[in-house]
């Protein structure tokens, strides 16, 4: 659990949000098409509004436990399939935090939620859509077997809700994309597919012809078709007859109605649009109206199914006055839909007790989706341009092997939404969105960035190598300043800064502890020429668990502070009387440097912005006011070093400072000097890669030590005051 903490996290929350949803709405949300599903289960007639594939499903679920079982299960199946996305995203390299922020989506989504409150077919629909996923990616090139079986699961996507069948372009799109080497087997797999697909549709049609004597797939293509047509007919231009004219909105263009009132309010009312002309019917005359405006009129069709679209990416739920009404997957105070009568029969009938709503837990949910519980349709849109950054070979996508894996997922939510907009926006309709986009986004990332740098945690100290490591400092005396340094083939560099090391401050002797960290090259002679203690690491572990095992054996030697430095002559060690000054007039427990304050010259802009950006971060997570949380040249009283919490082997200086506020110390940063590399180059791995990790460090870092452990840690380390202070000289 340790390893997964972060989603261990989100799904602790994902599941408190669902407890909720199952109190405050019993036995069940039941929206109209709610009612028309319960009432199809035995039935099974395909030329009702919705496909009947979510009645396989609901009927033995209601027969076994009534609606109460079904949103228990629904709820459980939410949860899974966040796990499921959550593996998915590992088996693909991605990386262990940003997995599970792939996976947070659908997990804490209020929206994806109350749709799993609802008896709707949503969740059913996201698992076709997970498990075509995973076939797909987890196992690397699917064979033509698999293919068929994706193929299968697209035509049983397409049972459930219609707009499912729009899935086999990206399908397609992907099985010719990747692995392209052996055109037949690219062949052979996408013949699979569109097979497996077509066997089911054929199925379903077939099944349709029998049951009502035409052919078709669902009785909801008349009036959606109508309904989007309809708020765009410029009926002075269209060649009507009488039949099709009794089918132009008597609203002017530019005030018409939304698709959603005329596909069910107007189409809906038996007694619209009047006498029809003899030998006509409705469903004939809709249909013929809504194929004259697709053909005079295409442009005007595609426009406002493009608009449509894009509201999926605003960056808050709005509606628009013509829209589904947005409350409609909002939770309520008040059970929804009650006007209509047949809520509470289906209630009473199928759920066994009145329709209720608990006020209490019903304003929590309300009050979590209301302000900010959902994910950003902006964020979404961010994570489609990341993958299609990706496809399109940005940074380290081309040699990653991912980019027909970011194509997939940012592909098929494209087509879906797209597809569902061509009909009617609504934000129900949106939701896949919650399972394509993150993980393209996640994929996507990690392709660019190349693979995680990061290694695993440390254990606690002293591990085997710590062990190794300190036999060859045994029963050494140290001066009461030790100088650590950690070092990993610098023996080109770290002469001078040796040499250039003072040897006593403030009146005090100051030794030098270079930590070798499994160098290859001749460090550890190097220092011990120029006069330096030398701990060496039998394997290279990452500068954190070097200076870690340093600050414990400048503790156990006797010193009594511990300043740290780097091995490439970046800071200037004339400054080391200055940085210990605060410490030794007991003004300070841990003195950093900081290149904002003092002179640095930079030689990235990125690294630039980074040590900003998470300057601020970490002033806003310990609400203290800080300005450099990287910079190297360090002093602190040896106690505390010893006391903070370090399990980072490579992005340490976030969590050592971090940590040494969270027990108390008093913090101060003085103005410094840092200079370019003096030698050799930069162990720290691409800047964006760098940076990310870094960033997660920090974050884990405070939630470890001021979320977690607040109110329930023993501190080891107490100061007569608990404050940060800020100084200049």
């Amino acid at each position: 659990m340790r390893t997964h903490w972060l989603l261990a996290i989100f799904l602790a929350v994902g599941l408190v949000l669902r407890i909720l949803a199952t109190i405050a709405y019993t036995p069940a949300i039941i929206y109209v098409d709610s009612v028309q599903y319960l009432s199809n289960m035995g039935k099974l007639s395909p030329d009702k509004l919705n496909p009947i594939g979510y009645d396989f499903v609901l009927g033995p679920l209601v027969w076994l436990g009534g609606l109460k079982l079904v949103v228990f299960i629904q709820h459980l199946t939410g949860l899974l399939l966040g796990v499921v996305i959550y593996a998915l995203a590992r088996k693909l390299t991605v990386y262990r935090w940003l997995s599970a922020v792939a996976a947070a989506p659908l997990l804490l989504d209020a929206y994806q939620v109350q749709i799993e409150q609802n008896i709707m077919a949503e969740t059913t629909f996201d698992v076709v859509l997970v498990a075509i996923l995973w076939l797909l990616l987890a196992k690397g090139v699917p064979g033509w077997r698999r293919a068929a079986v994706v193929g299968v699961l697209v035509g049983a996507a397409f049972t459930v809700r219609a707009i499912g069948l729009v899935l086999l372009i990206a399908v397609v799109l992907y099985l010719i994309t990747r692995g392209r080497k052996r055109r037949m087997d690219v062949v052979r797999r996408t013949a699979a597919a569109v097979a497996g697909f077509a066997f089911v549709f054929a199925a379903y049609g077939g099944y349709y012809r029998i049951d009502t004597g035409r052919w078709g797939f669902t009785g909801a293509q008349n009036e959606i078709l109508y309904g989007r047509t309809a708020t765009v007919a410029n009926c002075d231009t269209l060649p009507l007859n009488e039949g099709t004219r009794l089918f132009c909105p008597k609203e002017p263009l530019g005030q018409r109605l939304g698709v959603d009132k005329y596909a069910h309010d107007r189409y809906g009312d038996k007694n619209w649009p009047g006498t029809l002309p003899p030998g006509t019917t409705k469903r004939q005359l809709a249909t013929d109206f809504a194929h004259l405006v697709i053909t005079h009129q295409p442009l005007d069709v595609t426009w406002a199914a493009l608009k449509d679209f894009a509201k999926g990416f605003a960056p808050t739920r709005t509606s628009s006055p013509d829209d589904v009404p947005l409350d409609r997957w909002q939770f309520q105070l008040v059970y929804p839909n009650l006007k209509d009568p047949n809520t509470a029969k289906a209630a009473v009938k199928w759920g066994g007790s009145e329709p209720h709503v608990s006020r209490v837990p019903a304003g929590i949910l309300r009050a979590y989706q209301l302000h900010g519980g959902y994910t950003s349709g902006t964020l979404l849109g961010l994570c489609v341009l990341i993958a299609l950054a990706a496809v399109a070979g940005l940074g380290r996508a081309k040699t990653s092997g991912l980019r027909a894996a970011a194509l997939l997922p940012a592909a098929a939510g494209v087509v879906l939404l797209l597809g569902s907009a061509a009909f009617e926006f609504s934000w129900r309709y949106q939701l896949p969105g919650l399972v394509f986009f993150p993980l393209a986004g996640a994929i996507g990332l990690r392709a660019i960035l190349g693979k995680d740098q990061a290694r695993p945690a440390m254990a606690a100290y002293p591990d085997a190598v710590d062990s190794a490591a300190a036999k060859g400092l045994a029963d050494v005396s140290f001066a009461p300043v030790v100088v650590v340094i950690a070092a990993y083939n610098e023996a080109a560099g770290i002469g001078p800064v040796l040499t250039n090391m003072p040897r006593t401050c403030a009146g005090l002797p100051v030794d030098v502890l270079v930590v070798v960290d499994g160098a290859t090259d001749d460090t550890a002679d190097v220092a011990k020429d120029h006069g330096a203690y030398v701990c060496v690491a039998p394997v290279n572990r990452g500068q954190g668990a070097a200076l870690r095992l340093g600050y414990h054996q400048a503790k156990e030697g006797g010193a009594q502070y511990v300043v740290t430095t780097d091995a490439d002559g970046q800071y200037d060690n004339d400054e080391l009387e200055v940085l210990l000054e605060p410490i030794l007039l007991d003004r300070a427990d841990f003195v950093t440097g900081s290149r904002r304050l003092g002179a640095e010259d930079a030689d990235s802009r990125l690294r630039w912005v980074g040590v900003r950006v998470f300057a601020v971060l970490a002033s806003i997570l310990t609400r203290k006011k800080l300005t450099d949380t990287s910079f190297g040249f360090r002093a602190m009283r040896a106690e505390l070093a010893t006391a903070v919490t370090l399990r980072e082997p490579q992005y340490q200086s976030s969590e050592l400072l971090l940590g040494a506020l969270a027990l108390g110390a008093r913090v101060v940063e003085l103005p410094m000097t840092m200079r370019r590399r003096g030698d050799g180059s930069s162990k720290k791995g691409p800047g964006i890669v760098y940076g990310a990790n870094y960033g997660r460090v920090m974050t884990t870092t405070w939630l470890r030590e001021y979320v977690l452990r607040r109110g329930r840690r023993a501190r080891a380390w107490r100061t007569p005051a608990d404050r940060t202070v800020r100084t200049s000289r």
